[in-house]
């Protein structure tokens, strides 16, 4: 029998499940995505698959009633986490009337949802970095007990938002918790041509916070990394950044081709680490979950993305004359 390391880490069996099924239904979203794209049905994806573990495992060690999240494009397990839905991914994904999103108005992968404080992101990478800083300076100015979390690529925490977000989140002991889910690729980019130092935790030193790299196809750890931020940031310590290393299992985006850069057999080596694998594995080997609790699990999560999908894909678009609604003085 495995060690039980969730219960050291005060997770209930019933909290890792939920983990482990909203890793589950991240994957299952992605995938359908992928075929609905594949089908001529939606213009794109932007794909999670390989770093809902290090998503789902940082979004639990949040509070899901007061703290901001500032997601990248990927993070299908942290929107879902902090209250998104199937349906609403979706909608998002078909670009209809209903997308909460943005009312189809953005490309997928867009998030935000006011209700649930996910902040809206843009195309430009990087950009939620600066915007999650000056949340944290909000609600330390108003006393208010917060902690934002952001995130980005290895190839993001090279752009000037980055180092500039946490420079001021540095100098003024902000509640702001900053993690790379390092997946190893910029696109078509690898990290050895992407970063002189090591690991990108390596830079937190020049800004006067902690960093810390972690197993991103762990959610435990990523867990344990990202509660220990948010309690340090509650306290007054300032900001933390946490490096999650995962890998990309799909190409970049729909519109990419991964062959040309790297060899399948890198890829296949990945999925020998698949955290849905790996992760139900570590909950059957605890006893957390057998076969008949697993297959319970996986019905109910493809039930939950058949029905989402068929709503979606039969919801109206937006009215044309709404296509300036939002922009400069129309509301």
């Amino acid at each position: 029998m495995v060690k039980n390391r969730h219960k050291a880490l005060g997770l209930s069996d019933e909290t890792v499940l939920e983990m482990y099924e909203t890793m589950l239904l991240s994957r299952r979203i992605d995938e359908r995505m992928w075929l609905l794209n594949r089908s001529g049905k939606i213009p794109f994806v932007i794909s999670c698959q390989g770093q809902e573990a290090a998503q789902v495992g940082a979004a639990f060690g949040l509070d899901r009633e007061k703290d901001y999240v500032l997601p990248y494009y990927r993070d299908v397990g942290i929107v879902l986490t902090f209250g998104m839905t199937a349906r609403d991914l979706m909608l998002s994904g078909f670009a209809k009337a209903e997308d909460p999103n943005s009312g189809g108005r953005q490309m997928p992968g867009h998030f935000g949802q006011k209700k649930n404080r996910i902040v809206t992101g843009s195309s430009p990478v990087t950009t939620q970095v600066p915007h999650a800083v000056g949340i944290a300076l909000a609600g330390k100015m108003e006393g208010k007990d917060l902690v934002t979390f952001v995130t980005f690529g290895e190839g993001s925490s090279n752009q000037g938002d980055f180092h500039e977000g946490a420079n001021f989140a540095g100098v003024h002991k902000l509640p702001v918790i900053f993690m790379c889910e390092n997946n190893k690729y910029a696109i078509s980019v690898p990290i050895e041509k992407q970063l002189a130092c090591e690991k990108v935790s390596d830079r937190a030193i020049g800004y006067g916070m902690p960093g810390i790299t972690v197993d991103g196809n762990d959610p435990l750890e990523v867990y344990a990394a990202v509660k220990e931020a948010a309690d340090r940031g509650r306290r007054g310590e300032g900001p933390t950044l946490i490096e999650a290393v995962s890998y990309r299992l799909t190409p970049h985006s729909s519109d990419d081709d991964d062959r040309s850069y790297r060899a399948p057999d890198e890829v296949a080596e990945a999925k020998t680490k698949d955290p849905i694998i790996t992760f139900g594995a570590y909950l059957k080997e605890t006893g957390v979950m057998d076969d008949e609790a697993e297959k319970a699990i996986h019905d109910k999560v493809m039930k939950i993305v058949n029905e989402a999908t068929d709503y979606a894909e039969n919801a109206p678009y937006a009215e044309a004359e709404s296509a300036m609604k939002y922009v400069y003085a129309e509301k």
